[in-house]
């Protein structure tokens, strides 16, 4: 993906919302962005560049910010090019023009329009459906064994279900996806934790913690396709609460890093 281009959707998308630079930097950080505000600052203003995860990191603290107050973008229905690109008027022989800016333009799609690219970015793998592969297993395994959970897993959320690319533990195939924890990660752009599913009123009526497997400790980091969209997550799970350090932390992105590797070579 050009930068440049991404850069000025995000600054231009920023100031239609009306967040200044630290408003957006504090979302960014709080959903897994490590860059200073004063990096941020400079990126915006063209001055300095910074790493594709990071772009794509910021491009989703923004859409969040929209969905959270379900506001529009100023003109985006009100002719111009946004609402061209939206509607499908403005496209060129070769598709939707958005297309070429990935996750960075769907804070200008509908939901179902990024849904259907992220599921198009997961067909792309190739990985869906396919068999365990030791590539993944040993991130997994490595991911078990540093936290002592119970689990861990890469999960690929596909339309309606879960797939398990790979599982250490004791955890069932194909899922429904609205009852699977990663159905949540996947929203964001850094790490989800639940210390104690009891205390979280988002999950403890879960059917997952009220039956098998019981959870009752999550973390997750989403892991993205092509595009920059996100497809699944690398996760650890316990039947046991517990806490999670800043060097927790740095472990699971270490972890999803070697296995965003895997997805995306």
């Amino acid at each position: 993906m050009d930068e440049q281009r991404q850069r000025e959707l995000v600054s231009r998308a920023a100031s239609e919302a009306g967040l200044n630079t630290e408003e957006l930097w504090i979302r960014y950080f709080a959903v897994g962005g490590s860059l200073a505000q004063i990096e941020i600052d400079a990126y915006l203003q063209g001055l300095q560049t910074i790493p594709s995860l990071e772009r794509d990191i910021l491009t989703s603290a923004l859409r969040e910010a929209f969905e959270e107050t379900g506001r529009k973008l100023p003109g985006l229905d009100e002719g111009g090019g946004w609402a061209e690109a939206r509607s499908g008027a403005g496209r060129t022989a070769t598709g939707d023009p958005l297309e070429s800016l990935g996750a960075a333009g769907a804070v200008f799609l509908t939901a179902e329009q990024a849904e259907a690219q992220r599921m198009r970015a997961l067909h792309e793998t190739g990985l869906l459906d396919s068999p365990p592969e030791e590539r993944f297993d040993r991130i997994t395994r490595r991911a078990r064994e540093h936290f002592g959970v119970s689990s861990s897993i890469v999960a690929l959320i596909a339309e309606r279900r879960q797939f398990l690319k790979s599982v250490i533990g004791t955890l069932g195939q194909n899922l429904e996806r609205e009852s699977t924890f990663c159905n949540q990660t996947i929203r964001s752009a850094g790490p989800m934790v639940v210390c104690d599913t009891l205390s979280d009123e988002r999950f403890r009526s879960s059917p997952l913690v009220v039956g098998e497997p019981h959870i009752r400790f999550y973390a997750g980091h989403p892991l993205l396709g092509p595009g920059g969209w996100t497809i699944g997550t690398i996760c650890v799970i316990d039947q046991n609460p517990r806490g999670f350090t800043d060097e927790d932390r740095r472990v699971l992105r270490s972890l999803a890093e070697a296995a965003q590797h895997e997805v995306t070579p």
